[in-house]
């Protein structure tokens, strides 16, 4: 290991940097998830080729020299991209989001104590690994890629790359958005989370929700081996909330009980959610899913009072992750006391009993405990 330790740099300066690359992180995120879908979408191309060119010109800026050489590797790979002369690929998506990731970690730890230790050959092992991706060996590239990725990331479950059955790595970096849909599917999924990310900005507390709840959804179904329909379950988790839209904001934002005919107006939403796919055919279990997703295994439930075998597994698995987001997430009842993911891991199981499947929560806790342990 070495030590970097940067010339004086103000405390602003650091701040602005931060910031700068939080928000390109956010921004290049999105871009990832659209390109997932429209590959090769020139625009959209260029705009994770501009957010990695900022970044590397912002460190050079205060110097922080050690990770310049990999984020210019990554810059001359999205480069090719842009130029059409190489294809984009999910593994790029894990790349992208990685090599920030180690920015962030670089610069917050130069922030709270002034220096930083880092692996330099770790990190001239990136740079070559990275300049060995051309637009000369196209047939290697998902191997390499892949090899890269492992590099910034060991603890990731990537096997066989470039071989016919190869998949990418199972994380939560790539889309909420199922692949391998027709385009009229691709459009409705891209269609209702636009729309919901609308309607999340009517709330401070629901910035992100529909992206993050359908993701980690695709994420456990996966390893469940697939039983719930990855297409009706990415829309169910972007729309089953659609319904809030149209409560009143002072009864959204109330942090103390509601009264019996608020209950009943919150209650309300799920049937304004699922009329919103009512005439959607190709939605239908989608709607289902969005009808159920307030039920408990008990009974005890809304709307219906259905019991866990009546209930679908879609609306079973949103059911926690519905919960999970709420806990580690601002609401305006938990303002002040939202959870870290392990204490919401350790909550959902204390409240499972007669509100949640415990087959969905051993799922659950199965791809949380491979997420917390690859974060940590």
């Amino acid at each position: 290991m070495q030590t970097f330790v940067p010339d004086d740099i103000e405390d602003d300066i650091l701040n602005d940097l931060m910031e700068e690359i939080n928000e390109l992180y956010e921004a290049s995120e999105q871009t990832l998830i659209e390109l997932e879908l429209k590959p090769q979408d020139k625009e959209l191309q260029r705009a994770l080729f501009r957010s990695i060119h900022t970044i590397k010109g912002d460190l050079g800026l205060v110097n922080f020299s050690p990770l310049i050489p990999v984020l210019q590797h990554v810059e001359d790979l999205l480069d090719y991209l842009r130029k059409g002369q190489v294809e984009y690929t999910s593994n790029m998506s894990d790349l992208v989001l990685l090599t920030m990731d180690r920015v962030k970690a670089f610069v917050q730890e130069i922030m709270n104590t002034g220096r930083v230790n880092y692996n330099a050959d770790l990190y001239q092992q990136l740079a070559l690994a990275l300049s060995r991706i051309t637009p000369e060996n196209q047939n290697e590239h998902e191997r390499r890629l892949g090899e890269t990725v492992l590099l910034l990331n060991p603890k990731l479950d990537v096997k066989s790359f470039g071989s016919d059955n190869a998949k990418a790595p199972a994380t939560l970096a790539n889309t909420g958005i199922p692949k391998d849909l027709s385009a009229e599917k691709q459009m409705d999924i891209l269609f209702f989370r636009e729309m919901m990310k609308t309607i999340e900005h009517r709330s401070n507390y629901w910035a992100g929700r529909g992206d993050r709840i359908a993701k980690l959804a695709l994420y456990i179904n996966n390893l469940a081996g697939q039983p719930i329909d990855q297409d009706q379950l990415a829309v169910a988790c972007y729309v089953h909330d659609f319904g809030m839209a149209f409560m009143p904001l002072k009864l959204l934002h109330k942090n103390d009980a509601y009264s019996d005919n608020e209950f009943k107006l919150m209650r309300s939403h799920v049937y304004k959610s699922a009329r919103l796919l009512e005439h959607l055919e190709q939605w239908d279990h989608a709607r289902k899913i969005v009808m159920q997703h307030h039920e408990r295994v008990d009974g005890s439930g809304y709307p219906l009072g259905l019991k866990e075998e009546d209930i679908c597994d879609g609306a079973r698995l949103l059911a926690i992750l519905d919960t999970y987001d709420a806990l580690t997430h601002s609401r305006a009842h938990n303002r002040d006391s939202q959870l870290s993911k392990k204490q919401a891991v350790i909550k959902i199981n204390r409240i499972a009993k007669g509100q949640f499947s415990m087959k969905w929560v051993r799922l659950f806790n199965q791809a949380m405990t491979g997420l917390l342990t690859k974060s940590a």
